[in-house]
């Protein structure tokens, strides 16, 4: 009976068991159908709809926000239990695909009625420079927030702080200070942060503030601060409470004040560190903690330029992490020693950049055992030797650069065996010493290959037959054959393949030959050809497409055709100096709207300017120097509003300087004018150029004096390196560079200037009939560099406080009329290194001090009379005075003054008795007959007593005779 009991009983829990279970399995069914269908919560779904009302979405990203189903909109993440909004991802990509169409508006502040929220992304949008909402500090829930890259701009508020719940915070801009914070102490508040971005966010708080607050969050991963002005790193380190920091990134901000730390080399748990551009000094090797680095995988330290060690010490602290690494970047700095053997130990390295440094010695030949090894950067060094045939056996390597150091032997197709991914090579040889032969029938293994730059390297006489299989798939072919020694016509293949150039550099050779008529250079990525410094003959070819187009120096004959700027309607750059063309400027150059540089200086054109060269908008250098050209250049010019040099030397221009320069010429930093027939006056205008510092007006005929106020030129005044890079070279990356060359007159001698040279800040007014005095002003162009007045009608002193021209380095001003003694000042030009004050009428002692002691030449005084000292043969130790003192000074101005006094009662006494006597004898009569009759009397009596006294005498001495 009790078993039936418990079998009954056992049946029953059983059935009520398995009741149970179907019930929960039809509840949660039927809650589950019922939450499929009212998911959404309306309060929220009306919140969206407010939040889309106050956006604008131009591409219509958020068409899917239709209906009462908003958990299956675009963005939006529902729980799927309760119902409520837990994810709004407003990314452009992720709601607009591929095409780029960003939001853009308001951000409306019902955002707050979102309880839930726990991941907010609005980035990569355009909200226009709207502040960064200050409800968002509401939204106490997010775990992500990601506002970067959607022009939000102002104050960062300080609400965000209240986030305690934020894992992920992105605020990264787009530009730097368009956000910014003031006090940074919120930020201690996110003690759960695992993610900080604030790259290109302006903080204005003093950098121990910020790293005080970043040491608050003991949780962190990643600290991004790129572009954030910071300029001082604590001395020790500032991360004491994290422990576990993996990526540190502190680029692009200026702590050029600050030795580099050790504490950067010593975070063992560091992956990666980034400090680009950040103006670090100091040794480096020796702040890396041995030992220490043991999971690192990148380090960008390039670009801080005076961070030093020995490049074999640095790699051996950080053989900890020989096998992580995959990132070394330690490019512009001052670095130096050798590549050690043990460079292979590196197995895991994908790029190697030591670029731009003072290392030395050979590439090891162990480089080829790093078989993963992508990029190879050794631009710059001074690294000498052979390259070893072991390079070739990196399968992976794309790219190769070994410009600019001091290769020697020979390279061969055993370099290139194995390099079968190869994309881009580029070696150079600053002692020539580098050849590069190949087998004629040798065919490279490499598929890819686009970009071949080769500089200062024997690889000629004969075009290198290997480069007819380069390909690119973007049209986009860099070939750069510079000074190899070709000394044969261009082949037929390369031309053929002229649609896929983007850059094509085969100047400084010796191909001759003629140029085909017609080429189509296709490529979107502005082509530039660059054939300057051969010998190549005919006219000029018209190819279509080309951007940038030199061909200096070379044999081109004939004129420029009339269609160029048709023909040629993209051109930005034209060099055609040096050659043997003629006839006219066409009228149609104007055409090329883009023309920025136009140089056909050293030919045989004839005419005049045309009229509408300034309507060409981006015009910036414009050189017809050393040409037959001919017009009057008063009123040319017109609106020539960014041009910035203007060379017409030695051309038959006339009239006066062109007037209005600083409406029509705002710009203008170089005019040189010299070797022309102008006339009248120096404009006064020429002072108001703010950026002008070459002025060479010398062999024309300008008159009147020398305006006073170029001593307030701007352009003077500033370094003369400023120039050095907005004026002389032009040298862009990936660009085939204009070579900028002016030639100057020193002492006599043309000096060019090219590419990087530091150009003289100059004014020549030479061999011109100028007259007046040279202004005091003058002297206060602080770095002028040459000043020439010679061959003028200059008169008066050389300004006494001349020696203010500190960077002056040669100072002519003979064959003038300029008198008076050489000013003592002139002594403290210490850099003058040439000096000429030949025939004028300069007197007194020549100084001896400083670089006048160098001056040894006697022609450099030499027609001036009144001058003496060394190195004249005139002595000047007897005509030079004792020196006086203040006192004697003041004692002979009394002598002076007391001689005058006497000398005047003198004269006034000797009137006054002349009137009293002279006077009442021409005025009364009988007192003249008196005197007279006295005067009379007293002649007689004293030749009386005259003859009784030498009677006497003669007697007395027995002189009588009877």
């Amino acid at each position: 009976m009790s078993g039936f009991r418990r079998m009954a009983s056992t049946k029953i829990i059983f059935e009520y068991a398995t009741f149970s279970i179907l019930l929960l399995i039809s509840l949660s069914y039927v809650a589950t159908s019922l939450n499929v269908s009212t998911l959404c919560i309306k309060e929220e779904r009306i919140v969206l709809l407010k939040i889309r009302k106050d956006l604008k979405d131009p591409g219509n990203c958020l068409s899917s926000w239709i209906g009462k189903e908003c958990c299956n909109w675009k963005g939006i993440e529902c729980d799927n239990q309760t119902g409520h909004i837990l994810r709004l991802n407003l990314q452009n990509s992720h709601i607009c695909g591929m095409e780029w169409s960003p939001l853009s508006g308001q951000l409306n502040p019902s955002f707050t009625y979102l309880k839930r929220l726990i991941h907010l992304d609005l980035s990569h949008n355009n909200f226009q420079g709207v502040p960064i909402p200050k409800f968002i500090g509401s939204l106490g829930m997010l775990s992500y927030l990601d506002l970067s890259w959607a022009n939000f701009s102002g104050m960062v508020p300080s609400q965000v702080g209240n986030l305690s719940n934020l894992h992920y915070l992105d605020i990264s801009s787009l530009t730097a200070s368009s956000i910014w914070v003031r006090d940074i102490s919120w930020l201690s508040l996110l003690s759960n942060l695992q993610y900080l971005n604030m790259n290109f966010v302006n903080i204005s708080s003093p950098s121990t503030e910020l790293f005080r607050a970043v040491n608050m969050i003991p949780s962190l991963l990643e600290l991004h601060l790129s572009f954030c002005n910071l300029d001082t790193l604590p001395p020790s380190l500032p991360f004491q409470n994290i422990t576990s920091l993996s990526i540190l990134d502190l680029s692009f901000n200026d702590f050029s004040s600050t030795i580099i730390p050790s504490w950067l080399f010593n975070i063992s748990t560091l992956t990666e560190i980034n400090l680009y551009f950040s103006y670090l000094s100091g040794p480096l090797s020796s702040k890396f903690g041995r030992g220490k680095l043991c999971k690192l995988q990148q380090i960008q330290l390039s670009n801080n330029y005076q961070l030093t060690g020995d490049i074999s010490e640095l790699l051996e602290a950080l053989s900890c992490s020989n096998q992580t690494l995959e990132w070394l970047l330690l490019s512009s700095n001052q670095l130096t020693g050798k590549l050690p053997n043990s460079l292979w130990q590196f197995n895991s390295l994908l790029e190697l950049d030591l670029s731009n440094n003072s290392l030395s010695g050979p590439i090891p030949a162990s480089v080829g055992n790093i078989s993963s090894l992508g990029s190879l950067n050794l631009q710059g060094n001074m690294m000498n030797g052979e390259i070893p045939e072991s390079i070739g056996q990196l399968t992976k390597l794309s790219t190769l650069n070994l410009l600019q150091n001091f290769w020697e032997g020979t390279m061969t197709n055993i370099h290139f065996h194995n390099l079968t991914n190869l994309i881009s090579f580029s070696v150079s040889s600053k002692n020539k010493s580098l050849a590069l032969k190949v087998t004629h029938d040798w065919v490279p293994r490499f598929h890819h290959l686009h970009d071949v730059e080769i500089h200062d390297c024997q690889v000629g006489p004969a075009f290198p037959n290997w480069l007819r299989n380069l390909k690119s798939l973007f049209n986009d072919i860099v070939l750069v054959l510079e000074n190899v020694g070709i000394s044969e016509e261009i082949p037929l293949w390369l031309f053929n393949i002229s649609s896929q150039i983007w850059q094509l550099d085969l100047s400084h050779n010796n191909i001759f030959g003629y140029l085909p008529k017609a080429l189509n250079f296709s490529s979107s990525y502005s082509p530039t050809v660059n054939l300057a410094f051969n010998q190549l003959k005919g006219s000029l070819p018209l190819w279509s497409g080309v951007s940038a187009l030199y061909l200096r120096n070379n044999f081109l004959s004939g004129e420029i055709p009339v269609d160029i700027g048709k023909e040629m309607s993209q051109l930005t750059e034209l060099d055609l100096s040096n050659n043997y063309l003629s006839g006219s400027i066409p009228l149609l150059l104007i055409r090329c709207k883009r023309l920025g540089i136009i140089d056909l200086s050293n030919n045989s054109f004839s005419g005049g300017i045309p009229t509408s060269i300034c309507s060409l908008p981006s015009l910036f250098i414009l050189d017809l120097s050393n040409n037959n050209l001919s017009a009057d250049l008063s009123s040319a010019f017109q609106n020539c509003s960014n041009l910035k040099t203007l060379v017409l030397k030695y051309n038959r221009f006339f009239g006066s300087i062109p007037k209005d320069v600083t409406k029509n010429l705002p710009l203008l930093a170089e005019l040189l004018l010299r070797g022309n027939t102008l006339t009248g006056n120096i404009p006064e205008d020429l002072c108001h150029l703010p950026f002008l510092h070459l002025l060479d007006l010398a062999e024309n005929r300008i008159s009147g004096s020398i305006p006073a106020c170029l001593g307030d030129v701007h352009g003077y005044k500033l370094p003369q390196t400023s120039f050095k890079y907005l004026m002389y070279s032009f040298v862009f990356e990936d660009h085939v560079p204009y070579t900028r060359h002016i030639e100057l007159v020193f002492d006599g001698r043309i000096v060019d200037y090219i590419n990087q040279m530091v150009v003289h800040s100059t004014i020549d007014l030479s061999k011109n009939d100028l007259t007046g005095e040279i202004p005091e002003k003058l002297s206060e162009l602080v770095h002028l560099g040459a000043l020439n007045l010679s061959w003028n009608h200059l008169t008066g002193n050389i300004p006494s406080n001349i020696g203010s021209l500190t960077d002056l380095e040669s100072l002519d001003l003979s064959h003038n009329h300029l008198s008076g003694s050489i000013p003592p000042s002139m002594t403290s030009m210490t850099f003058l290194s040439h000096l000429n004050l030949s025939y004028n009428n300069f007197s007194g002692q020549i100084p001896v001090a400083n670089q006048f002691g160098t001056f040894t030449d006697p022609s450099i005084y030499e027609g001036n009379p009144h001058l003496c000292g060394t190195p004249l043969p005139t002595n000047c130790s007897s005509l030079m005075l004792p020196p006086r003192d203040e006192e004697e000074d003041a004692n002979e101005s009394e002598d002076k003054r007391e001689r005058f006094w006497l000398y005047g009662s003198i004269a006034f006494g000797y009137i006054t008795g002349f009137w009293v006597v002279c006077g009442s004898l021409i005025l009364k009569r009988s007192w003249r007959h008196a005197y007279f009759n006295f005067v009379y009397d007293m002649r007689d009596k004293l030749l009386v007593f005259i003859a009784v006294n030498m009677v006497r005498a003669k007697r007395r001495f027995g002189l009588e005779t009877n």
